[in-house]
């Protein structure tokens, strides 16, 4: 099999449809060279994709000398102690087990009246300062920003700084050391605020920071995954999300009409759009083979993209159309297995909340600006929007 060195990460997308998957990416099994010459398969069924995630046979230790970093950037972030999602059993399990009670169903079902506040709140302000309005500062980011920010006992004060080098954080385009420096002041930033908490302090990094068997590194690492997961995806799937059914209005039409739906519609939306943009790297710990006699032997890197996983038209037929009464539930924009996302069930309850809340109470929600003028994020690790200007 021939090696495919021309593709970069994130990959370029469709000016003609950009929430489709990048046109790199819609091969079969494909053997790729990495920026730093390393081998890699890039696997796209979602058969395959499915078996990798939920095989304890593949390692997502970034440890491991074959692990395989996407960008110069990530290599340089490699760590003793990575956070959990980094790390295999039984370390892996250690540190997910501290964190698991917080996002249970039940304890965000709990939430939902906090996070309906917050979404109530944010919008009067938006509505409160006038149309029109960039829809991803005065609303998708500050929305799961302050939940997260309550959840982990994170000043939110302090919310101009850390979503400033998270986006540095995600940036393909800059200078490795520049990602670097960004990631050396988010830990900083939360070892220093861990350090402050005692055991009579609410909120998950007081938590950790009150256990014996945490380093304080371990503290910052795993507090700075919560904090960055916490509010780029979300508000980067809520200001898409819009961003879709504005385009589809006949979808948005719906959803008004059967509120009852928005469940689904959020499942529908996180297959369609799938905003990990690069893919989940694993490493083969033995040699497995997968569907059509694919063997990946001991010690070979693999890249599954989730998001032509999710358009697989045998289990989701029409997939490239967004359709919000589709039975989506077997998506793996969270992943799958092990390492399936903790935050998932926070994830679904904010975005059913803030989507539902816009679509009742701006009825009349539109683009003030021309769909072409809509600024992408193409150079980020998760696709999003820049700005989304609206008017009402």
């Amino acid at each position: 099999m021939s090696v495919v060195d021309d593709i970069s990460f994130p990959a370029p997308r469709e000016s003609g449809c950009p929430f489709d998957p990048p046109p790199a990416f819609r091969r079969a099994a494909t053997r790729i060279s990495l920026w730093d010459g390393k081998p890699c398969w890039m696997l796209t069924d979602y058969r395959d994709v499915r078996a990798v995630l939920s095989d304890r046979r593949f390692s997502a230790d970034t440890r491991n000398p074959a692990f395989p970093f996407l960008l110069p950037g990530q290599q340089q972030l490699r760590r003793e102690k990575p956070n959990f999602l980094r790390l295999d059993d039984p370390e892996h399990a250690r540190l997910r087990k501290m964190l698991t009670t917080d996002f249970l169903i039940k304890r965000v079902e709990a939430m939902r009246p906090d996070i309906q506040r917050i979404v109530d709140e944010t919008l009067d302000a938006m509505v409160g300062h006038g149309s029109p309005a960039d829809l991803v500062a005065e609303f998708a980011l500050p929305v799961p920003s302050l939940v997260i920010c309550d959840l982990l006992g994170v000043p939110y004060e302090d919310h101009e700084f850390f979503q400033r080098q998270s986006v540095r954080l995600l940036d393909s385009t800059i200078p490795p050391q520049d990602v670097r420096a960004a990631f050396d002041l988010l830990i900083e930033y939360l070892t220093d605020l861990a350090a402050t908490k005692h055991a009579g302090s609410t909120g998950i990094l007081a938590k950790l920071a009150a256990r014996d068997d945490l380093s304080a590194e371990e503290v910052a690492n795993n507090g700075l995954l919560l904090l960055l997961a916490g509010h780029e995806t979300t508000a980067n799937m809520t200001s898409l999300s819009t961003l879709v059914l504005l385009r589809n209005p006949a979808q948005a039409d719906r959803l008004r009409a059967e509120p009852e739906l928005i469940g689904g519609a959020v499942e529908e939306l996180l297959r369609y759009l799938t905003i990990v943009d690069t893919g989940l790297p694993r490493v083969a710990m033995e040699d497995v083979e997968l569907s059509d006699g694919l063997v990946v032997k001991a010690g070979e890197a693999v890249l599954l993209i989730l998001s032509m996983a999710n358009r697989d038209e045998e289990l989701f037929p029409g997939a490239t159309d967004l359709d919000v009464t589709r039975d989506a539930r077997r998506h793996l924009a969270f992943g799958f297995g092990v390492h399936q996302c903790l935050g998932q069930p926070l994830a679904r309850a904010e975005l059913q909340i803030a989507l539902s809340t816009l679509l009742r109470r701006l009825p009349r929600l539109r683009l003030a600006v021309p769909f072409e003028e809509v600024a992408f994020r193409n150079e980020t690790l998760i696709y999003g929007l820049k700005q989304l200007p609206v008017a009402w």
